[in-house]
Order: structure tokens, then C-alpha cells, then sequence
């Protein structure tokens, strides 16, 4: 049965500071063409970010710039990328991305919320990351599957839409963690508080966390 205790934002911060002080965007990009990341978050959809540090370092090497990704065949797209998973839509994100840059926004990366969300694949949480780790903006937080579970389960929020448990999110902790506690979440989420069963027996928060809809562990 869940425990009723109510766990604090104060509380996670804390207990983070501990265990991922330095937690930061684990996949890699070349910082001298900040698209790269832009592309890496693009392919970790439904992929592990080991996985997609494996691929492109192959992507960028026969893909060394935007251009390349519109002159080539899509089939080459898909044929190195193929390992990660829904490899025919991923495909198509990047080239449709690449041309939107180029022709749109002059060969540059955007830098705002608004302009990263017109670009083919990419949302809200992709948007975050790519505005938090290249331009240092704090403008959301990142929401994906990991950070949707654990809020929910800590009982911060009742939704499973990711842009109302943003809304939820931005409102709880302050700004200049947003990025931070983005990362911990994530990681917390592969580390510890896993779906469908988490590793409760051996959580930092096991004290005082509700397990809100956990049925089972370990």
C-alpha cells in the first residue's frame, strides 16, 4: 500500500545535490555546430543516449553539415541511423530540420522556444534541452517519460500531459534549477525510479516518497 507522506521540492533538491550535483546532457554534440545537439535529441526518442552517441559520430562524419542532409538520399539518412529505432521518421525530421534551418533561419540554429518548435520533430522537450545546454536559457523544463513518471508518483502532479506537468513543474521549483533537476529526473528515472517496477528497496528516497501508483517494486 503507498505511504501517505508527502515528499517536498526542497526535499528532492537536496537529496539531488547529493547524488547528481554535477548531472548534465549526457549525449554528445560538437559545439562548434550547435544543430548537432539539436539532431542527437532528435534521435533519442524512444533510444537510450549511449545508443545515440554510438551513431553519430558515423551521421556527422558522412553528414558533416545541413547541407548534406538535403543533398543526400534520405536512404543514406536511414541506413546509418537505422540501429536507434523508428529510423523512417527520425529520417525524415532531420532533413525536413535541416532545410528549415537553412532556408528559414539562415543556416542558424534558433535560439527561442518559438522558432525551435516550428522545426520538423521537434516539441517542447526537445526545445528545452536544446535552449538549456547550447544558449544556457531556462525558459521550461524538460518533461519526458521519466520525469512525467516520477512526478506523478511523488505526487506533485495528476497528469500525464507533458505540457500541464511542465506548467506544474516551472511553478515548484525555482528557474535557475530548472535545467539541473531536468537531468536528475531523467537519470533518477533510469537509475532508480524505473517503470514498470522501481528499484524502491534501494532508493535515496525511500523514507519519505508515496509510491503514488506503484503496485509493485523491488
Amino acid at each position: 500500500m503507498a505511504k501517505k507522506t508527502v515528499f517536498s521540492t526542497q526535499e528532492l533538491i537536496f537529496a539531488f545535490e547529493k547524488i547528481y550535483k554535477n548531472e548534465e546532457c549526457h549525449l554528445t554534440w560538437d559545439k562548434q555546430r550547435p544543430w548537432t545537439l539539436l539532431f542527437a535529441v532528435i534521435l533519442s526518442a524512444q533510444c537510450t543516449d549511449k545508443r545515440v552517441n554510438l551513431t553519430t559520430p558515423t551521421l556527422l562524419k558522412e553528414f558533416p553539415d545541413l547541407e548534406a542532409f538535403i543533398a543526400r538520399p534520405i536512404e543514406d539518412i536511414e541506413r546509418v541511423i537505422r540501429p536507434l529505432g523508428f529510423f523512417r521518421t527520425k529520417s525524415k525530421s532531420l532533413r525536413g530540420t535541416a532545410e528549415k534551418i537553412i532556408l528559414d533561419f539562415n543556416g542558424i540554429l534558433p535560439s527561442s522556444m518559438e522558432e525551435l518548435i516550428q522545426l520538423p520533430g521537434v516539441g517542447r522537450k526537445t526545445a528545452n534541452v536544446v535552449l538549456q545546454t547550447v544558449f544556457g536559457k531556462n525558459e521550461g523544463f524538460v518533461v519526458d517519460t521519466h520525469v512525467l513518471k516520477i512526478s506523478n508518483r511523488l505526487g506533485w502532479v495528476t497528469n500525464r500531459n507533458p505540457i500541464k506537468v511542465e506548467q506544474s513543474l516551472i511553478k515548484l521549483f525555482p528557474q535557475e534549477k530548472w535545467a539541473w533537476l531536468g537531468h536528475c529526473l531523467v537519470q533518477f528515472g533510469r537509475d532508480y525510479c524505473k517503470a514498470p517496477t522501481p528499484l524502491c528497496s534501494n532508493c535515496p528516497l525511500r523514507e519519505k516518497c508515496p509510491q503514488i501508483g506503484v503496485t509493485r517494486s523491488k
